[in-house]
């Protein structure tokens, strides 16, 4: 806490939210937080809020401590501060105590990304809070908001992304693994992350293959990689071929994988988008755009060639990614 006071006054609240008193509490921790803000005494309105929105969370009441968690954020804007230890520290720790399913969270969360991304060195959110948030949300088996953010988070986020979608595959039909091996492998990829892609990938069929013995798997192994071939999920082979293709950064085989697997992919109905951006990435295959008639028939008469100029792709130069890490 930044001094004596603020400790005062947060103790105070916490009785009465210790007594039940949880709206009186929430009341008043707004009302002198907005004093320090106008006063732009922006360390100890971080810290009142900081403190009293714990206290409401641990309280089990989400609503108004998630309130002041979000006022939080706002005072962290409102005041410039950049991203620092102290101030993720403090986020990741009501991210953690928010009670299970709690709506607000998901607001917060947002808020907190924003800010990260305005106020720190990451344009799409910093790392770490995208990784906490993200496993929190896995570990109440929410997958879309998992997905969000783990595919942003750090090295560790892999391995939370894949156990995810594998519960959540455990729901479904057998012969649907490759759609939730998917989930996990194609965020990675498409932010040009092949390793944590690669590590997702070995984490889903490891479980899949310690949990289904009798699931028949074939090992093949040549002088510069490994793979497992599953005879009954074609699919699933095609991701560790697609894998094997981007790390060789060879388009022949990606050209051939798609043709091969097309029917395949085809019936899926939900990879095209995914593969197409996949294949410019990494392989250089320009994705066909539609001009605007109208402005390429402008072009043509005034002489500058057609509609509105299309950015080059940048193609992703991938090395060999080392092992993954399972420990």
């Amino acid at each position: 806490m930044a001094n004596a006071k603020i400790q005062r006054i947060v103790a105070r609240q916490q009785e009465k939210i210790s007594e039940g008193q949880f709206y009186e509490a929430h009341q008043q921790l707004r009302v002198v937080a907005s004093r320090y803000i106008k006063s732009e005494s922006w360390d100890a309105a971080i810290d009142l809020l900081y403190g009293g929105a714990l206290a409401l969370l641990k309280a089990g009441q989400g609503g108004s401590g998630g309130d002041l968690a979000i006022f939080l954020v706002d005072v962290l804007g409102k005041s410039g501060k950049d991203v620092s230890v102290g101030q993720k520290s403090k986020l990741l720790t009501i991210v953690r105590a928010f009670p299970a399913r709690e709506p607000t969270r998901k607001r917060f969360v947002t808020e907190m990304i924003s800010w990260s991304s305005r106020s720190g060195e990451y344009p799409l959110g910093d790392p770490e809070l995208h990784h906490v948030a993200g496993s929190s949300f896995a570990e109440e088996c929410e997958p879309y908001d998992a997905e969000r953010h783990l595919g942003l988070g750090t090295k560790d986020s892999p391995e939370q992304l894949a156990r995810c979608e594998y519960e959540w595959w455990t729901q479904d039909e057998p012969n649907t693994a490759a759609l939730y091996a998917a989930r996990a492998i194609f965020p990675y990829l498409l932010v040009g992350n092949l390793r944590s892609a690669n590590k997702a990938h070995l984490i889903f069929t490891s479980r899949l293959n310690s949990s289904n013995r009798s699931l028949s798997v074939q090992e093949v192994s040549s002088k510069s990689s490994d793979m497992r071939v599953y005879p009954i999920l074609p699919l699933l082979n095609f991701l560790g071929l697609l894998l094997l293709a981007i790390q060789r950064g060879s388009s022949d085989l990606y050209k051939q994988l798609t043709k091969h697997y097309g029917p395949q992919v085809k019936e899926v109905g939900v990879w095209d988008d995914a593969l197409a951006q996949i294949g410019e990435m990494y392989f250089g295959i320009r994705i066909p755009r539609q001009g605007n008639p109208l402005f390429d028939m402008m072009g043509s008469m005034m002489g500058f060639g057609g509609g509105s100029p299309k950015p080059k792709p940048k193609k992703v130069d991938v090395p060999p990614p080392p092992a993954a890490d399972l420990d």
